[in-house]
Parts: structure tokens; C-alpha cells; sequence
């Protein structure tokens, strides 16, 4: 999606080059969520040289249905806002690598990290900002019938199921969120939630409560996803008094929350128990060096807008480390 631009020369402002393998930047950045792309811009503002490497620009940002707490907008949905990020990106003439997943990284004196195309990259810092990715059930089927009725994302995927029955897995933010994009097209949506209530935030729950085609099944998880080549019905079991059931469904969206993409770190940072990259104040993590930002960090509360503050703050500590190490 494209968007007029307050400048008209603004839009001629499109100064991406490509990764220079050859070449050692004072600092690399990984990932290009709503963290990554601050990162980015204020590396670039105080004159670093810099490249930013990125499996898909946006991360969770570009599949957040509606966004009514980012300041300067009432209202803006998360693919608009991920354009709004890039356009202020775009000023600059940043090093830029698209489409590729960092498979692994060093942490020596020189940073090494590598694409899953092979190719390695090399800086003098690291800003790692992968943010997270969607959790897996891990039951039966959802592996099999992933594209085929099972999805994670509503935003890409709600208009596939105008008029059938869908399943959502999971009571909080984003399952609410999910059930009420499906419900304005689905002809009915059923919300499994382990727990005995939904915990989302009491707004969403309220607007939830306003479709007549949504029902709630509590203290139940889905056991497994049926169906030969699309998805059929899902199995259930009640945690309260372990009843087994089934339910008809034609599509089911797992959201039960998120994941850190810190698997590609292979020890080289401390991480919580969450498997999220410890960080200090400063986003400096245990490797010197290396800092971090975002949801992929042990910082609390997983929101766009302090997954930006931190972006910038790692980018002021990785930029303040450069200036001390040219002296």
C-alpha cells in the first residue's frame, strides 16, 4: 500500500543501496520492525555508516489489525504505519537487505553475521532487532493444514473465510482482535481460551461482546486440527473436568501470543527464560558490542511505541560507542 507524501520531493527520496559484503560497517542492524527502522534512522542522523538487514520490513507491526495508541495517530492500521516507518527510512542512503533470515551470528572483536543465503556480513556493532513471531499450538494437523484453514494472521488471511466458520484459539489481545476482524466477515466465530475468562483488555472485550456471531467456549484447549487437504473441525478438551468434544470449523487462527526470534543466537548472549536477549539501560546485551531492542528484548511491555523508544536508544549507545572507538 502506497500513501501520498507531505513533499513531493520527498517521494524521489529513495537512497537504499545494497549490502556490501566486502565491506565492515560501523554498525548492523537486524531486523525491521518498528525497532530496526528507528534504529536506522537515527544511525543515519548522526552520520554512522550503517546497513540493516531484514527478513520482511514491518514484523508484527505489519499484521496489527488497528493501532489507537502510537502518538500522532488516533487511528492508523499497522500496514499504513509500517509505510509511514519506511517513508522516514527512505531519507536516507542506508545499506539495505531485504528477504533473507539471519541463520547465525559471531561476536568477536569484528561482528560476522550470516544470511541464510550464505552470505556474511560484517560490522564493527550489532543492533538486533528481530522482534517476535507467532506461537505455535503444536498439536496434530496445524503443521499439515497451515494454508490450508489454519492461519495466523487476520489481517492477511480474515477475507478468506466471508461466510464460513472459523475458530479462534487463544482469550487475550491478540485472539480478541482476531475474533472481531473475523466476525464482520465470517458466518460464525468461535473463541477457544484456556482460561476461565477472556483476558484481553476490557475495551476489546467490549467491542467483542457486540457480535451476535461470536461464542466463547472457556477452560478448553484444541488437541488437535482435522482434516484430509482443509481443515474440518478441531478436537477439544475441557482442562476442568477432561471431557474430550469436537467442533466443526472450516478455519482456525492460533493466536496465543508470541515468540522471540533469538533461535539464530546459538548461546552467544545471555537470554531470560524466555528466551528474550537480556538487556541493560542502554540495550547493551552480555556481548560487548552487541546491543539490542524491541520485543525481542527481556524489556517489559510489548508495544510498537517502545519497541521505537528502544530503537533509539540502542542506535544513541551503539553510535556513542563508535565516536569512543575512533579515538
Amino acid at each position: 500500500m502506497e500513501f501520498n507524501l507531505a513533499s513531493a520531493s520527498f517521494i524521489s527520496e529513495k537512497n537504499f543501496v545494497p549490502v556490501d559484503q566486502s565491506r565492515v560497517y560501523d554498525v548492523l542492524i537486524i531486523g525491521g520492525g518498528p525497532a530496526g527502522l528507528t534504529a536506522a534512522v537515527y544511525c543515519m542522523r548522526k552520520g554512522v555508516d550503517a546497513a540493516i538487514t531484514i527478513k520482511k520490513i514491518g514484523g508484527q507491526m505489519g499484521e496489527t489489525s488497528a493501532v489507537e495508541n502510537y502518538m500522532g495517530y488516533r487511528y492508523i492500521n499497522g500496514v499504513e504505519l509500517v509505510d509511514r516507518f519506511r517513508e522516514q527510512v527512505q531519507q536516507f542512503s542506508i545499506a539495505y537487505d531485504e528477504g533473507h533470515e539471519v541463520s547465525s551470528i559471531e561476536t568477536g572483536d569484528l561482528k560476522h553475521v550470516w544470511l541464510d543465503d550464505g552470505r556474511k556480513l560484517s560490522a564493527k556493532l550489532l543492533i538486533i532487532a528481530t522482534g517476535k513471531s507467532w506461537r505455535k499450538l503444536g498439536v496434530p494437523g496445524e503443521k499439515e493444514l497451515t494454508g490450508r484453514g489454519v492461519a495466523y494472521c487476520t489481517i492477511c488471511d480474515a477475507p478468506l473465510f466471508a461466510g464460513k466458520r472459523v475458530i479462534v484459539a487463544g482469550g487475550g489481545n491478540s485472539g480478541v482482535e482476531a475474533a472481531m476482524d473475523l466476525a464482520r466477515v465470517a458466518s460464525s466465530v468461535t473463541v477457544v481460551q484456556a482460561l476461565d475468562s477472556l483476558t484481553a483488555d476490557r475495551l476489546l472485550v467490549e467491542r467483542l461482546a457486540g457480535y451476535a456471531n461470536v461464542s466463547y467456549v472457556f477452560n478448553t484447549v484444541i488437541t488437535a486440527i482435522n482434516g484430509s487437504d482443509r481443515v474440518t473441525s478441531v478436537s477439544l478438551k475441557n482442562s476442568a473436568d477432561n471431557s474430550i468434544s469436537g467442533l466443526d470449523a472450516d478455519g482456525v487462527f492460533i493466536e496465543i501470543g508470541l515468540e522471540p526470534n533469538s533461535g539464530f543466537l546459538r548461546d552467544r548472549l545471555s537470554l531470560n527464560g524466555a528466551g528474550e536477549i537480556e538487556v541493560d539501560c542502554m540495550c547493551a546485551t552480555s556481548a560487548r558490542g552487541v546491543f539490542a531492542a524491541g520485543d525481542v528484548t527481556s524489556v517489559q511491555y510489548k508495544q510498537i511505541i517502545i519497541a521505537a523508544g528502544e530503537g533509539a536508544k540502542a542506535a544513541l549507545s551503539a553510535c556513542e560507542y563508535v565516536g569512543k572507538m575512533e579515538y
